[in-house]
């Protein structure tokens, strides 16, 4: 049940590896920095608070973790739920309800539904995903422009508060925040060994200390970063705010999920592993747990630090370990330094970020092929925007939900057939075949849910003489529902009442164990079940006669 992939990267590890993933390590760790920092203060807390979740959090993903080149740490896509519950709770509040969702993390993966977070529809994740990008490049743009006004918490009335004090924008700080940007663009395009976003923040740096320039840094807001060792607290949790709390922990938990399993699953992807998903719950729940105890946030797997970490060459979680230890190393020795930090520039690093990470792309390709799926995704992502992630994802998943019940609806077909009429010329067809007379033959296609258990009925109902028998052609029928059942059993009870006689032909095994299971079987008799049609006709004409069965 619990098993680390570190555990097995162990067993036939060597120089060379090592070699390869303290290297990827230093790298990661070094793009993380101003991440980390960055969304520590998006999300309501201090810089330090966000680098120290990335050193506890990253470590403990990779070490007990189900991916082997997973890196955890804070990521954008917490910023609009964090900053809501720092705003609402306080930062007490937030510890409480990240230690409420690694509990459900780790509950999730010890009763193995780290499966069933994959089967979250594409235009859901791709809505919410989008969303929280406009959150982030929205919530950015104060300390980006340089102006004093307080920011609103929801995002459309953060856009009126930005227009109405575009005239007050502040020069200096805007210069700087577009030399950032610059450099966060153009960089990558000539020169990808040194990350931009270190480049972006050492640049701005020195260029508003050199030219002694009035903008906001990080030591004139936060007074800089602590330099010692974060000091043990024990969240205090009271009955009223476990109430309180059970819906954002929730949805700290499933957003961590969703997000960490999407990570692990790009990770595959781009180095031909697998995953394990249960595992990798169990781990980032371990992680959110501890992290609040050492004054961190809430953290999950992070998709553009994991990329950075495979494309750096690394082959194990030892790279994700040596990142921690690359962040600690750095606060450590240059926690100092970190307090001249212009805060517009990690603004524009986290606005490239928000840019990044929305899936504009899509909207354009689900417009031209799916409009149901387009409807999905434009719902979520402007329910994020102006409510918030728990409210989108919960309409997004109902309205995916009533959306594939309408597929599985339009697939599902009951029809009368005939020799003559029937087109079918394979081995189950009837097509040429002697049909006693008093004897209808339908053909049920499709899964049999309560959609078509009203076809069903439908089209029975067409038929206006009363048969003798009644021959249901389910081998094209995979699986059945309670409603289903439901559906056959009034059925089975009025043929009985009226004296008709109820076959049913090549049922496949899930229909059959869950007939078997309802009693259905033992209702209609085993030998009304037939292997194929040409079984159930010779059947038909036993009942016509009134012979016995055979055996």
């Amino acid at each position: 049940m619990f098993h680390p992939k570190l555990l097995d990267a162990l067993r036939k590890y060597d120089r060379t590896t090592f070699l390869a993933d303290l290297a990827a390590g230093v790298t990661v760790g070094i793009v993380a920095l101003p991440l980390a920092i960055g969304f520590g203060i998006a999300s309501g807390v201090t810089p330090g608070q966000g680098l120290w979740t990335a050193i506890i959090a990253g470590f403990l993903i990779s070490a007990l973790g189900g991916s082997l080149v997973q890196v955890g740490g804070p990521t954008g896509a917490f910023v609009p739920i964090l900053a809501g519950i720092v705003a609402a709770y306080g930062y007490g509040g937030l510890a409480v309800a990240t230690v409420m969702a690694g509990i459900i993390l780790v509950v999730m993966g010890l009763l193995r539904l780290g499966t069933l977070i994959k089967f979250i529809p594409y235009p859901v994740t791709s809505g919410f995903t989008s969303g929280i990008a406009v959150i982030i490049f929205v919530g950015q743009l104060k300390e980006f422009l340089g102006f004093d006004a307080p920011m609103p918490r929801h995002t459309p009335h953060q856009i009126a508060t930005v227009v109405m004090n575009l005239p007050h924008v502040h020069g200096a700080t805007l210069g700087i925040g577009l030399l950032a940007l610059a450099i966060l663009v153009l960089w990558p395009k000539r020169w990808r060994r040194v990350p931009s976003s270190i480049v972006a923040v050492v640049v701005c740096t020195l260029v508003a200390v050199a030219m002694k320039l009035d903008v906001a840094t990080i030591g004139s807001k936060f007074g800089g970063i602590p330099r010692g060792l974060p000091e043990l607290s024990l969240p205090k949790l009271s009955f009223d705010q476990f109430q309180s709390l059970m819906i954002p922990a929730f949805t700290i938990a499933m957003l961590g999920a969703i997000e960490s399993l999407l990570s692990a699953i790009v990770a595959d992807g781009m180095i031909e592993s697998r995953h394990d998903s249960n595992q990798e719950l169990v781990g980032q729940g371990i992680a959110n747990i501890v992290c609040p105890f050492f004054g961190g946030i809430s953290a999950t797997g992070a998709i553009a630090r994991t990329a950075t970490n495979i494309r750096s060459g690394a082959r194990t979680p030892v790279a994700g370990i040596v990142h921690s230890v690359t962040l600690l190393i750095i606060m450590l020795v240059a926690a100092p330094l970190a307090k001249f930090i212009p805060l517009t520039a990690l603004s524009a690093v986290l606005i490239v970020v928000a840019y990044r990470m929305g899936e504009w792309e899509n909207f354009p390709e689900l417009l031209r092929s799916t409009k149901s799926d387009f409807s999905v995704m434009v719902l979520t992502f402007a329910l994020t925007v102006i409510f918030d992630l728990t409210i989108a994802v919960g309409v997004g998943l109902s309205m995916a939900a009533v959306l594939f019940v309408r597929r599985m609806e339009e697939i599902s077909h009951i029809r009368l057939v005939t020799p003559e009429s029937e087109m079918d010329s394979g081995g189950g067809s009837i097509r040429g075949k002697d049909v006693p007379e008093g004897v209808l033959v339908y053909r049920i296609e499709g899964p049999f849910f309560f959609g078509a258990a009203e076809k069903l009925e439908t089209a029975l109902e067409r038929y206006s003489t009363v048969p003798r028998v009644v021959i249901f052609r389910v081998r094209t029928v995979p699986a059945i529902d309670a409603s289903g059942l439901h559906a056959l059993e009034i059925m089975l009870d009025k043929f009985h009442r009226k004296g008709t006689q109820l076959i049913l032909s090549g049922v496949q095994p899930q229909p059959m164990k869950v007939l078997y299971n309802a009693g259905f079987v033992d209702k209609i008799g085993l030998d009304n079940i037939c292997a194929n049609i040409d079984v159930a006709l010779t059947r038909a004409r036993a009942l016509l006669a009134g012979t016995p069965p055979p055996g």
